[in-house]
């Protein structure tokens, strides 16, 4: 069996969510949100409460929060999101709502565009390349170099000019309740920046026409691709909330195998690495996905960031990278994992600590299949470190790093360098998220 890759793929405050109606003609009116500190705001206004995980320290997050009616925009299309978005460069507060889904893979006058569009006039063929770098014939011992990577790296390239949108410092990107909101084909990059909000969008069937082979990756090779579904570097106070990550509708089962190995059109669902730095990652669903959330792109990422927090998330049909935590200081809380396979993503294991990651898991929720073993639910090289206790599987209480051990040579080590608190609302007891979090979590909640 091939070894798994983990290379990167080059207030006491809740918001108390009121029914309200849309008063007005356009979509400006919507979500009323009650909060404790700042009164009574609309959805496309709220910022991150105190204290609510890494995201609200030092300044906070407020995302596009001040932004003026010139910088307020409704888009429906591509090219509509592109226009609001900007330069990334310009720092100017700026509210982005997305009315209904947007089709990354389209044109500026909206046509629909295929990998063969892509690839149109760079050369590319996928039978050429795969008779170019046959490891029959081309052998395992080096990347794929010469005219045919030259042209599938130029169709990459052009795929990427359309699908990569770059969010700029002080943005609220947000989805407008009522219109199945979301962003489809796409990476939504955070790069460099500061002060960002994603809500209540769906990312789905974000896909790399052109994945690059790497025959010296794992045993076997590997089939890599780019694009995450949002992808954050360099990234600082980002509050991402209330989203729907998914591979829908193109499933991995569906993905063909060449050189034996998964052609893997799927990249990462919301990555968070590169030095990125405070984040907070709530009541979101992670479904149907591979690599799903790295923290930290490589052993060598940057010491004294990468704190991130992750609590109300819900996560289901995941393989692997549930994180897959490198370096920082993670608090993973009352998140609710449901570790059954679904359409054929079978989970390897949910939480992974590498490379002296210091993680605080708690009072989370496992639900575990027939046969299914707690030894398996966690990770890791040896040198990181998982503590926390509250933990439930299938409702019993369970030291999931005692479990992980017993079974593994590689130990994670119980105890850490940090006290999380930045906690608000955090819940003493894992027993409801099941049953809590199915109707709290992911796109479409706010209404």
């Amino acid at each position: 069996m091939a070894a798994p890759s983990h290379r990167r793929s080059l207030r006491k405050r809740r918001a108390l969510v009121v029914s309200a109606a849309v008063v007005a003609a356009g979509v400006g009116a919507g979500v009323v949100v009650m909060n404790a500190n700042a009164g009574t705001v609309d959805l496309y206004h709220q910022t991150l409460a105190a204290k609510d995980g890494w995201a609200s320290s030092g300044t906070g997050t407020t995302g596009g929060s001040k932004a003026d009616a010139a910088h307020t925009f409704t888009v429906s299309t591509r090219a509509e999101l592109v226009k609001a978005l900007g330069s990334a460069s310009d720092t100017t507060p700026r509210i982005i709502k997305v009315k209904g889904t947007i089709d990354a893979n389209t044109d500026d006058a909206g046509k629909k565009l295929t990998c063969a569009d892509y690839a149109s006039g760079t050369g590319y063929s996928l039978s050429a390349y795969l008779k170019a770098f046959d490891p029959a014939t081309y052998g395992r011992s080096k990347l794929p170099s010469g005219a045919q990577e030259k042209a599938r790296a130029a169709a990459q390239a052009k795929q990427a000019k359309n699908v990569v949108f770059k969010v700029p410092a002080n943005t609220t990107l947000v989805g407008v309740p009522g219109t199945k909101a979301g962003i489809t084909g796409a990476m939504v990059q955070i790069q460099n920046v500061d002060n960002v909000i994603v809500r209540n969008l769906t990312f789905a069937a974000t896909e790399d026409c052109f994945p690059q082979w790497d025959p010296t990756d794992g045993d076997d090779g590997n089939w890599n691709s780019n694009y995450d579904s949002v992808t954050l570097r360099g990234a600082t106070h980002v509050w991402a909330d209330h989203n729907t990550f998914t591979d829908a509708p193109h499933f991995d089962t569906a993905n063909p195998k060449y050189f034996g190995r998964e052609y893997q059109i799927h990249d990462g669902a919301l990555d968070i690495t590169k030095g990125s730095d405070l984040v907070t990652v709530s009541r979101n669903q992670f479904t149907n996905h591979d690599k799903t959330m790295l923290i930290g792109s490589s052993d060598t990422d940057s010491v004294g960031k990468l704190r991130v927090s992750i609590h109300h998330n819900v996560w289901k049909g995941i393989i692997q990278r549930a994180p897959l935590a490198r370096i920082g200081q993670i608090h993973i809380y009352n998140n609710f994992y449901d570790v059954t396979t679904l359409n054929g993503y079978a989970p390897q294991y949910s939480i992974n600590s590498r490379a002296k990651a210091q993680v605080v898991a708690e009072h989370n929720a496992w639900k575990l299949p027939s046969g299914g073993k707690a030894a398996k639910l966690l990770s890791g090289d040896g040198t990181g470190s998982v503590a926390g206790s509250g933990n439930l599987v299938n409702g019993t209480a369970t030291d999931l790093v005692a479990a992980y051990n017993a079974a593994s040579s590689k130990k994670l080590k119980t105890t850490v360098n940090w006290t999380p608190a930045l906690t608000a609302g955090l819940e003493t007891s894992a027993k409801n998220l099941p049953t809590s979090l199915a109707t709290t979590t992911g796109a479409g909640v706010l209404k």
